[in-house]
């Protein structure tokens, strides 16, 4: 790996109190050159206070609640690595698994690789599950894709192309925007298994975010 390279580790944050700390330990122990990009959605259970006292970080406060979408977009204006990966607070996913995820970038084979759940064979819930299945059978079929976990938040990919993206939203739909600009760029998406093991309580998509999911594939299809 490039001894200048520098991986932008964006981590949006809304209360996660319980969990932030071991977070940031375990991204820190990554050996890799990197930034942590900490954008609080405006917390109300004691993040804030303790993301104020934090040294060595990049650390943004919204004002008002907005969303992950809108938090992963503040994120991105103070990016100044080679690579980005957004990295969710709660502890599903692990940190050790950036270098299997940089590994195809740095040798050139894409620009962007996505930490796959399902080929990593991670720990659901069934409804999680069969729902990104059928997003992600839907952006295949919608974009000629071939991939198989368009909801993971691990997608590493170079920032010049993360930030030409242009990303508007402000909610969970932030994730099929991603894939399906990529994928309408004629982005090659590669793809490794990484660990997972999804938590059965806390924020997680409802109803509402799964039809708003549905609603952003079509848009991203038929908007220019």
């Amino acid at each position: 790996m490039p001894k200048d390279f520098i991986l932008s580790v964006i981590i949006p944050v809304y209360n996660e109190v319980e969990n932030i700390e071991k977070l940031l330990n375990e991204v820190k122990s990554v050996d890799v050159n990197k930034e942590i990009i900490i954008v609080d959605d405006f917390s109300t259970d004691g993040t804030r206070e303790y993301l104020k006292k934090l040294t060595g970080v990049k650390v943004i406060f919204h004002e008002k609640n907005k969303g992950k979408g809108a938090a992963i977009r503040s994120g991105l204006q103070y990016a100044t690595g080679d690579l980005v990966i957004i990295q969710d607070a709660d502890l599903e996913y692990s940190p050790a698994d950036y270098p299997k995820l940089i590994e195809p970038i740095i040798t050139g084979k894409t620009k962007v690789v996505y930490g796959s759940r399902i080929l990593g064979k991670g720990k659901f819930l069934k409804k999680s599950y069969f729902a990104n299945r059928f997003l992600t059978l839907l952006t295949n079929l919608f974009f000629k894709g071939h991939i198989t976990d368009m909801e993971t938040c691990y997608k590493m990919i170079d920032r010049n192309l993360m930030q030409s993206l242009n990303l508007v939203s402000s909610r969970f739909e932030i994730e099929p925007e991603i894939t399906c600009k990529l994928l309408r760029k004629g982005v090659k998406i590669f793809e490794v298994p990484i660990s997972y093991q999804g938590r059965t309580v806390g924020k997680k998509i409802g109803v509402k975010d799964g039809i708003q999911a549905i609603w952003n594939i079509v848009k991203w299809k038929i908007k220019r």
